[in-house]
């Protein structure tokens, strides 16, 4: 099954010829009697097929699009349930999540996911970070019971425990794929043409290619008894790696770029191909590898590809070993230490430090992270390349300073965009002034998490009125250390006694935070950004291994921005209501007055059948442009529902455990009632009681 840009769904069966009955949703293809065409007159934004309803014994198609959820009964051709979706279906799974009895067709839309059993009931929903791009069920953490794999527009992944987020990655770039592999492993892919596996919460391997990674898929092509990650990019290429280090062990070449990568039955002989689809049409299944390939999928032109690259590798290492075997002669002869210097003979104590300190920036520069990298004598630094994700374009960055400029220290600002830590990967060539032959020194540096938070004098600074407030049954001495830990201080933070305090301010948009521990082990959090403040209470429980934690908090300026996007959305839908009202309406004058100008047209009257034809003309004008309207107020109502959905999902960032999903879920059932006060004083306490 495929789709098309002509809004329906291409379903190819030749082994049901002859036997199929067609209705208005289906219809027969005019060039093969083999294909039929369903039609969606919607545009399709995502397609699954799977066994919804077990009782069947076969499985369903499911379509979605902005606005609904299709699942459709392709042998009886009938629909089996029909939804409207407010928040839209950008990606489709189907399975079994956690204890959930019935299989569920999960969509993810507008940061939100929901789940419909065969029967079209709700049996499933909750919030994300982002709008959803990809979905996937994995056994994640190897309990017998699958978990949801969610990959947004915000680079996260996350796990869900049915409602409960278990578990979260951050990424580079917009999550497009995601697909089980093995066991709790499953293969990714991202905007940006990079392409990996995890393992749980440890990434295996990654590559990242020029080319767009357009589908991924999961299957044991080597017949190795361990799935492959095939990918399908846009340049036409197909390949598989293995799963345990991204070794290509199979690659071919469509002419166009890949469709989609499924696997199946499809000569209904016994044997699963891996089936690959462009978008020009072309479909070429693949057989697994005999167990005499020994895993040894690559022709002989790979093969000869191989034999370069091992070449070259070589080449690289007797160069390397050449300059190893000058160095040591000249630290055998007694030669002068001009020429040492030319050859790269430093000082066998020569090491490389480095220190992360927060700048407070100029009138010249922003504020930023600053990484000082130095060697302890007078060797200089010719070039240093920092590995780094998500903070630099490319994910590296290459400092070279002119040869005017060169010293033994190079400072670097860094400006990590979002509150995650950073593993810096650091590569020094080391040396003397003269010298043409570099030590390459190696080190990894991790950046805190909120490292870009400047400490600053709790007397000076202006406390905000939002704040969180919890109890923990921890020691402040090992709330400190998590302190320490995630924050670049001057030096290591001691608690002597309660009450201690430590304020910071933000070097992104010098927004105040101020963290204060009581006696009672009762913590108060006082930030107005409450995207901070729950990643904070996050990163808390998890170096704190706190379970579940209820707050109490409030952010006043957000709640009232939220309450006038919620206004909206009533208005919107209020809006939507009339507009549609209005184009019934329309759409009767509309066949009312077409019969009154054929009618007028038969009797020859041909003066009122014009003046019935330029009404027509001005309703159908008019009709186009209530159309326009509708379609903008749809637009606005999707990103103010995006903001209702996130608003929930930040609430329930207060919270950890339980009482983050009582959240989530109670907040879900106040705006269904449209019980604004419930819904705020949900957000404030976590429940709705009094």
């Amino acid at each position: 099954m495929e789709v098309t840009d002509m809004y329906q769904v291409f379903i190819h069966n030749p082994h049901a010829r002859g036997q199929r009955t067609y209705t208005n949703r289906m219809v027969q293809s005019n060039q093969d009697s083999d294909i039929s065409l369903l039609n969606i007159n919607q545009g399709i934004t995502c397609l699954t097929s799977g066994m919804l309803n077990p009782q069947l014994g076969y499985d369903c198609l499911l379509v979605g699009t902005q606005t609904n959820l299709l699942a459709y009964d392709v042998y009886n051709n009938s629909d089996l349930f029909y939804r409207e979706v407010s928040d839209g279906a950008n990606a489709i799974v189907l399975g079994k999540l956690g204890d959930i009895s019935p299989p569920l067709a999960i969509i993810g839309g507008n940061c939100a996911l929901q789940g419909f059993d065969y029967e079209g009931n709700d049996r499933f929903w909750t919030v994300t970070g982002d709008n959803v791009r990809s979905l996937a069920l994995c056994d994640f953490d190897d309990d017998g019971k699958t978990e949801l794999l969610v990959g947004s527009e915000d680079f996260d992944i996350r796990v869900f425990k049915e409602d409960e987020i278990v578990a979260e990655m951050s990424e580079t770039e917009t999550v497009t794929a995601l697909s089980p592999m093995y066991g709790s492993r499953f293969g990714y892919a991202l905007a940006n043409g990079t392409v990996g596996v995890y393992n749980k919460t440890a990434r295996y391997w990654r590559i990242k290619s020029k080319n767009q990674a357009m589908s991924i898929h999961a299957f044991d092509l080597n017949s190795d008894g361990v799935c492959e990650l095939i990918t399908g990019w846009s340049n036409g290429k197909v390949d598989a790696r293995s799963d345990r280090t991204g070794e290509v062990i199979f690659k071919d070449n469509f002419a166009s770029s890949i469709a989609g990568l499924v696997e199946g039955d499809y000569r209904m002989d016994g044997s699963t191909q891996l089936i690959c689809c462009s978008i020009d049409g072309e479909v070429r299944g693949y057989l697994p590898g005999g167990e005499e390939m020994k895993g040894n999928l690559m022709d002989t032109s790979a093969e000869q590809d191989l034999i370069r690259e091992l070449s070259q590798k070589k080449q690289n290492l007797l160069l390397e070993l050449k300059n190893y075997e000058e160095n040591a002669k000249a630290e055998l002869n007694t030669q002068l230490k001009e020429a040492d210097a030319q050859r790269g003979v430093i000082p066998a104590n020569t090491q490389l430090h480095t220190s992360l300190s927060v700048n407070l920036g100029s009138d010249s520069q922003s504020a930023h992270v600053e990484l000082c990298i130095s060697t302890t004598n007078d060797t200089i630094i010719r070039a240093v390349l920092i590995f780094a994700e998500g903070i630099f374009e490319g994910e590296s960055h290459v400092i070279h300073p002119s040869l005017q400029n060169l010293s033994g220290c190079i400072r670097v600002p860094l400006t990590p965009p979002k509150d995650v830590p950073v593993d810096l990967h650091i590569k020094a060539f080391v040396g003397y002034r003269n010298s043409t032959q570099f030590h390459v020194f190696e080190l990894t540096r991790q950046l805190p998490r909120f490292s870009m938070y400047a400490l600053s004098s709790p007397d000076l600074a202006t406390e905000p009125l939002s704040f969180v407030n919890c109890t923990m049954n921890e020691r402040p001495q090992r709330i400190v250390m998590w302190l320490n830990q995630s924050f670049l201080l001057p030096e290591d933070a001691e608690f002597q006694s309660a009450p201690f305090q430590v304020c910071f301010t933000s070097l992104r948009n010098a927004g105040q935070l101020c963290i204060k521990i009581k006696s009672g082990g009762e913590i108060s959090i006082n930030t107005d950004d409450i995207d901070l403040a729950g990643d904070i209470i996050q990163s808390m429980a998890s170096f704190l291994a706190i379970e579940d934690l209820q707050v109490e908090a409030d952010f006043p300026a957000y709640f009232e921005e939220l309450r006038k996007v919620l206004v909206k959305v009533d208005d919107h839908h209020a809006v939507n209501q009339r507009l549609t009202a209005d184009m019934a309406e329309h759409s009767n004058l509309i066949r009312s007055m077409l019969v009154q100008a054929e009618d007028a047209r038969l009797l020859g009257d041909m003066k009122n059948m014009k003046t019935r034809y330029s009404e027509l003309y001005d309703l159908n004008r008019d009709l186009i442009n209530q159309y326009k309207i509708r379609c903008n107020n749809h637009t606005e109502l999707l990103n103010n529902l995006k903001a209702v959905n996130q608003a929930i999902q930040r609430a329930g960032r207060l919270r950890v455990g339980k009482p983050k999903t009582q959240v989530v879920s109670a907040c879900r059932d106040a705006i269904r009632s449209n019980n604004f006060n419930t819904l705020f004083r949900i957000m404030r306490v976590g429940t709705a009681s009094s």
